[in-house]
């Protein structure tokens, strides 16, 4: 996911896409755990996309504020 595509988002549907990331996250480290990962690098990705997404949620409420 890029950037571009985050910063047209609304402050709602960043929470939750934020939501649905940490839920991947989530079911890939349960994976992980049980040696059924096929996709190692997807973590990697999936941290730096909700790295993104909580930045965006930071900046849109500093400017509301």
């Amino acid at each position: 996911m890029k950037f571009s595509e985050i910063k047209d988002m609304t402050l709602v549907e960043l929470s939750a896409k934020s939501r649905d990331l940490r839920q991947e996250m989530f079911n890939l480290r349960l994976q992980q755990a049980s040696a059924q990962l096929e996709k190692p690098a997807r973590l990697r990705t999936l941290r730096k996309d909700i790295a993104r997404v909580e930045t965006q949620i930071s900046l849109l409420r500093k400017k509301a504020a």
